[in-house]
């Protein structure tokens, strides 16, 4: 009786443990994907014409929102990208 509660204690915290890691996960690939969206509108839109470099796409989906902000506004002061 004892050895059975255990194991469903056990996985009810793996269980937990899982749905905590794939909601962040699902957060980071909706914030990349969100990122990756702005810069595109951006430059459609705008007219900046930044270059869709390894590194822009990269600060995109790491950086997501902020890091599309990021880019589009090097790309306006510096024009670097």
């Amino acid at each position: 009786m004892l050895a059975e509660l255990l194991i469903l204690f056990a996985m009810i915290v793996i269980v937990y443990l899982l749905f905590r890691v794939f909601k962040s996960v699902i957060y980071l690939i909706i914030n990349s994907v969100l990122g990756l969206i702005i810069l595109f509108v951006a430059n459609l839109v705008l007219g900046l014409e930044i270059a869709y470099s390894w590194l822009v796409i990269l600060i995109c989906a790491i950086g997501g929102i902020i890091g599309a902000v990021i880019v589009i506004i090097l790309q306006l002061l510096t024009g670097l990208f």
